[in-house]
C-alpha cells in the first residue's frame, strides 16, 4: 500500500459511479482492496471497496481510530450469487425463482444497511468535529484547462 495512504486518510475517488466524491479511508482488506465510506449521509458513497490505483490521496486526514470495521472484510461484499452458492453449499435448494433468493438476499442486504448505519454513526462525528462536512461534500474534477503548461525557453 502507498505510504500516502493511511486510516483517516481523505481520499479523492477517480473511477466508477462515485468518480470525483471524496471519500474517508479506513482500512486496507485482505485482498488489498481500500474499505472506504462517503459517510453516505454527507456525500452519498456507501461502505465500498475501491483499488489503490483508482483513488488519490490528499493531505487531510481525521482520527478514525474509534471507528469499529472488524466485522467487515472481503466477504461481506459478496453478491447474492456467492450467498446462493453458500446456501446451495449447506443442502437448501435454490433455484432463481425460488423464495430463497429473496430471503438469502434479504440478509445480505441487512447486513450491509445494518453495518453502513453502525459505521456512519462513527465517522460522521468525527467529520464534523474536524469541520470536513462541505469538503467531503464538494465534487473534485479537472478541465482541460487545469493541466500543466509546459513552459518554452
Amino acid at each position: 500500500m502507498r505510504a500516502s495512504i493511511t486510516p483517516g486518510t481523505v481520499l479523492i475517488l477517480l473511477a466508477g459511479s462515485c468518480r470525483g466524491k471524496r471519500v474517508v479511508f479506513l482500512k486496507q482488506l485482505s485482498s488489498g482492496l481500500l474499505l472506504v465510506t462517503g459517510p453516505r449521509k454527507i456525500n452519498g458513497v456507501a461502505l465500498r471497496r475501491v483499488n489503490q490505483t483508482y483513488v488519490i490521496a490528499t493531505s487531510t486526514k481525521i482520527d478514525v481510530s474509534s471507528v469499529n470495521t472488524d466485522n467487515i472484510n472481503d466477504a461481506f461484499f459478496r453478491s447474492y450469487e456467492a450467498s446462493a452458492a453458500v446456501a446451495k453449499k449447506e443442502g437448501k435448494k435454490t433455484n432463481f425463482l425460488d423464495q430463497q433468493k429473496a430471503e438469502v438476499n434479504r440478509v445480505v442486504l441487512g447486513e450491509k444497511k445494518a453495518a453502513q448505519t453502525a459505521v456512519d454513526a462513527a465517522v460522521y462525528p468525527l467529520v464534523k468535529k474536524a469541520g470536513l462536512k462541505a469538503y467531503l461534500n464538494a465534487r473534485f474534477s479537472l478541465k482541460q484547462s487545469d493541466r500543466p503548461h509546459l513552459m518554452k525557453f
